[in-house]
């Protein structure tokens, strides 16, 4: 018998569902990246879409953890089957924007079975060996998953082309290879939501002193931060242009200041939770009689 699948109301008032909706399709709209957008001119402290402050902000976050964790595991139940919807969260950003802070905050406030969780390091050897988007295909989510990419095939249009890692008509021919690629896993059914989280300079050199200046965070610093640094306007380059060539309508850039962590945080737990409404995914039925199966167990 075929699964019919029916929608089951949520706990949350209409007044709360109303708010916490109108906050997230105003973030998502307002942070996506549309034709003509200029990276510079983004202040990286700015908070668009949300007037409140920190303290608000967290209560927020907080709130709609419960609606985000039900939409997941809507989407987990309706892929038990091996068929179905999954979603990617790509999370790119330049060294301390926070990307961490997002898998604390926004990724690990959902169940973990229904997450996948890649984080992209520079290619072994086997790696290499294949086309750049190998490793991608291999990485994707399944039907009812979550998979996030901390890093991503982004890279290789980002620092494959600030170090001069591979010649420029490689990367230049990579960003129709990227559109098309993810045109294809947005066909077979992906939602794909494409983030970069955008802190200045002059916050990143603070971050970077508060890992000198604590003994706790020496583990999380690499000189080689530095010589990256160095190549900010490089960077920043490199970021429009990608944002440039592969914002598109089946997988939009999504631009989120981060010089304010708790913006940075409420913003992509929004976006994420903006896309898991429009999936619209209802509990499946059961695929079996409910009232047999209560009088068995009556009987049991």
């Amino acid at each position: 018998m075929a699964k019919k699948k029916t929608k089951k109301s949520g706990k949350k008032s209409d007044e709360q569902l109303k708010k916490s909706g109108d906050l997230a399709a105003k973030i998502t709209e307002k942070l996506c990246v549309a034709p003509g957008f200029e990276l510079s001119s983004l202040d990286a402290s700015s908070t668009p879409g949300y007037k409140g402050d920190k303290a608000e902000a967290e209560e927020l976050l907080a709130a709609s953890v419960a609606e985000l964790g039900e939409l997941q595991e809507r989407l987990y139940a309706n892929g038990r089957d091996g068929d179905g919807t999954s979603v990617l969260l790509v999370i790119q950003g330049m060294d301390t924007s926070g990307k961490g802070g997002i898998m604390r905050h926004v990724v690990g406030s959902v169940d973990p079975q229904g997450v996948s969780l890649t984080s992209f390091k520079a290619p072994n050897a086997e790696e290499r060996k294949h086309p750049f988007l190998w490793r991608i295909r291999k990485a994707l989510p399944k039907p009812g998953m979550i998979g996030v990419f901390d890093r991503s095939h982004y890279e290789d249009v980002l620092i494959a082309r600030v170090r001069n890692l591979v010649p420029a008509t490689t990367w230049q021919r990579r960003y129709s290879q990227i559109n098309t690629f993810e045109k294809s896993v947005t066909d077979n059914g992906t939602r794909i939501i494409k983030v970069m989280l955008h802190i200045d300079a002059d916050e990143q050199k603070a971050r970077l002193m508060e890992r000198l200046d604590r003994s706790d965070k020496w583990w999380k610093f690499n000189p080689g931060d530095i010589d990256e640094r160095e190549l900010w306007d490089a960077y920043q380059e490199a970021y429009q242009a990608a944002l440039d060539k592969t914002s598109t309508d089946s997988a939009a850039w999504y631009v989120v200041p981060a010089n304010r962590k708790w913006y940075a945080r409420l913003a992509v737990q929004q976006i994420l939770l903006q896309h898991l409404r429009e999936l619209d995914q209802p509990w499946p039925d059961a695929d079996f009689d409910v009232e047999e199966q209560k009088a068995r167990l009556e009987a049991s």
